[in-house]
């Protein structure tokens, strides 16, 4: 039936989400996804949220979100920033989504680097914006004097996907300065596993937006929640978006168990600290059998072995119950993005590639 489909779906090339597959008995490396459950506080605030019959879910939910956005100011409180300064809606992928059609979307082209999250060149071919990508230097950095030209935005993640890497507060900050009349959009969903966050700017540049979610370092990816921090000019533009789109984009579980996650700051970081140990044990383990490993601020490795094609590697994995993230892309198609599980499972991985590389 697609006689009906219009001429903008005709063109669209959809993103392609990690696998979810339903299979007993499997280790699930594949979707950066939190090894560890959810702060208990917050599974608590859902269910007394939810109550014993259910009565609420018959209501609306608060269409702005208040009592999320005054809990992230709390949580960054250190760096000055109040309610008006927070945008929030289902998931990063959403508010990323308002970002492109209230603040990317320009004349001159819209800069990202050409590795990276394959959501951004989506985004463009929905909402019709020009774009141009920004090679990464040979050790798959991102270098702030490339983005020196002219544009209509820039957006990255930091640390950048699906490499692992971190481009320095100081890089940021350069780059942000250098580009005044742009706005500079940091996509930080894995910040909380080894990198400086760049709301630490956003007081002095009103041209900066920084994007989290709680999907990964609050282990709440079922709940779909995400935020923005910016200049209160850059937020009223992404509320006039989502109020012509959804005015109740969260509802009244997902609300609660945010706003509880954020407050418990020991949960958070007890896991964080796991997930970051993991990876550091596990990259050693890597690099032992032969791997080159990038340096990953994220909770999750960029690897290649120089001796094994990365598709057949992964393809063995998986007969072996193990799924591991393959991308068939120019520079990369000889990488594994692999994300961090539990010690038993990073130990059940490196088991398998050493049998597999024997």
């Amino acid at each position: 039936m697609s006689q009906y489909w219009s001429a903008v779906v005709r063109g669209l090339t959809p993103y392609t989400p990690g696998e979810q597959p339903k299979l007993a008995n499997l280790i699930k490396l594949n979707t950066n996804e939190n090894p560890y459950p959810p702060s208990p506080r917050a599974v608590a605030a859902i269910r007394a949220e939810l109550g014993e019959d259910g009565a609420r879910l018959r209501l609306y939910p608060d269409p702005n979100g208040d009592s999320l956005k005054a809990a992230v100011a709390r949580h960054f409180e250190r760096f000055g920033i109040t309610p008006r300064q927070v945008f929030v809606g289902n998931s990063s992928d959403e508010v990323l989504a308002h970002v492109f059609q209230a603040l990317l979307q320009h004349q001159a082209p819209l800069l990202f680097p050409d590795i990276t999250y394959s959501f951004y060149p989506v985004y463009c071919g929905l909402y019709g914006i020009d774009y141009e990508t920004v090679p990464l230097d040979q050790d798959f950095a991102i270098r702030a004097a490339d983005y020196q030209r002219p544009n209509g935005g820039i957006i990255f993640p930091n640390p950048n996907a699906p490499t692992g890497r971190a481009l320095a507060l100081g890089e940021i900050e350069t780059l942000v300065a250098a580009n005044p009349d742009s706005v500079v959009v940091i996509d930080e969903a894995y910040v909380d596993f080894g990198a400086d966050t760049a709301i630490a700017l956003v007081q002095r540049h009103p041209n900066l937006l920084v994007v989290h979610t709680l999907s990964k370092s609050r282990s709440l990816a079922g709940l779909r929640v995400g935020f923005a921090v910016g200049h209160p000019d850059l937020i009223e533009g992404l509320e006039r978006v989502k109020n012509s789109f959804n005015s109740y984009p969260l509802d009244r579980l997902a609300l609660a168990g945010a706003v509880a996650a954020l407050e418990d700051g020991e949960w958070f970081e007890q896991t964080r600290q796991a997930v970051m140990q993991s990876r550091e044990e596990l990259s050693a383990r890597l690099s032992g059998l032969g791997f080159q490993v990038l340096p990953s601020a994220a909770n999750f490795v960029f690897a290649r072995h120089p001796g094994h094609d990365a598709a057949q590697l992964a393809q063995k994995l998986r007969e072996r119950s193990i799924i591991v993230r393959h991308f068939k892309l120019p520079r990369i198609d000889q990488h594994l993005r692999i994300s961090i599980g539990t010690p038993a499972e990073c130990a059940a991985l490196v088991a398998a590639l050493t049998d597999i590389l024997a």
